[in-house]
């Protein structure tokens, strides 16, 4: 099973911050370094120093690792326009020497938009934006170099783009499509999605969704086979119980809660728990990151967890 480390800036991190975080996941020998991407805090935190926008960052990481894979779990189709996020994130990929991945998804977090001036749609209305937004980053990055790309959309109309620059990795960008949704979801991944994630959801929820996604992959006549399935879960791992505790204490959860709904507990704990969700048939865990400041963390789970999975 790929581990990667999933953190969450918008509760209070700087650039350097998710710099040296980053750089430990790269030396500690995880798979990738995924950020959120939020402009707002939630919960009971200060969020100092304030937000830090997603591809600005992925693209100074870029060029300050060089073997972890980078990307956003998830960019809400909201905060920007498909063309100019296209070009973003391909420039993103080209700085980085093909390394990035693009997770997108409908929006949902309502504060935020209004904190920071964002329109934020019904949630009909912001699928329909995610469907157009996904067809049209498809449609760019696949449009032959010297030939142009037109999209006939009610939000996102696209007139003889040249559609450029293109992706540098072989296949294009990967593009994660996730979440719970029981039919538009499932075949939004089925379509465009090279991966197909499920956040901080149970055993029995993390089978059903996957059911779904592998019959919508049947229904659009794609093998169920060739979608990467994942799952994302809070992560609290200490060598003991103290530490465990201590771990949690410090992100405000306690660790009974944890166990039952994260990858938490010692190492040994953790690893029955990331090869529960391999049985299910996840092949990659997000593993969601808090306490920034604690990189011995990271540490313990590649020492002690990553051979076990």
């Amino acid at each position: 099973m790929d581990l990667r480390i999933f953190t969450e800036p918008q509760q209070g991190a700087s650039y350097d911050d998710l710099l040296a975080v980053a750089r430990t996941t790269e030396e500690a020998g995880f798979d990738a370094f995924f950020r959120s991407d939020h402009y707002l805090k939630m919960g009971d935190v200060s969020g100092d120093p304030g937000p830090t926008d997603a591809w600005i960052t992925l693209a100074g990481l870029a060029r300050d690792t060089s073997t972890i894979r980078l990307g956003t779990l998830v960019t809400a189709a909201t905060f920007r326009l498909p063309g100019p996020l296209a070009i973003s994130v391909a420039t993103v990929d080209a700085m980085s020497g093909g390394r990035v991945e693009l997770g997108l998804g409908s929006g949902w977090y309502d504060d935020e938009h209004h904190a920071y001036g964002i329109p934020f749609p019904p949630l009909g209305e912001r699928f329909d934006r995610l469907t157009e937004q996904l067809e049209v980053i498809s449609g760019l990055w696949s449009t032959p170099v010297g030939e142009t790309f037109t999209h006939q959309g009610d939000h996102y109309p696209v007139t003889d783009s040249p559609a450029l620059p293109k992706p540098v990795q072989d296949g294009g960008v990967p593009i994660i499509v996730g979440g719970g949704g029981p039919r538009r979801t499932p075949r939004l991944a089925a379509r465009f999605a090279a991966e197909f994630n499920l956040p901080f959801s149970s055993l029995d929820d993390t089978r059903a969704a996957f059911d779904r996604v592998r019959g919508a992959c049947e229904d659009a006549g794609r093998d169920p086979e060739t979608m990467t399935l994942s799952a994302a879960q809070v992560l609290c791992c200490g060598a003991d119980d103290a530490e465990v505790a201590r771990r949690a204490e410090a992100i405000g959860r306690q660790p009974d809660e944890l166990r039952e709904n994260g990858a938490a507990g010692t190492p040994e704990q953790v690893v029955e728990r990331l090869q529960a969700f391999a049985e299910l048939g996840a092949t990659r865990a997000y593993l969601q990151v808090l306490d920034l400041s604690d990189l011995d963390h990271l540490r313990l789970v590649a020492e002690e967890v990553m051979p076990h999975v």
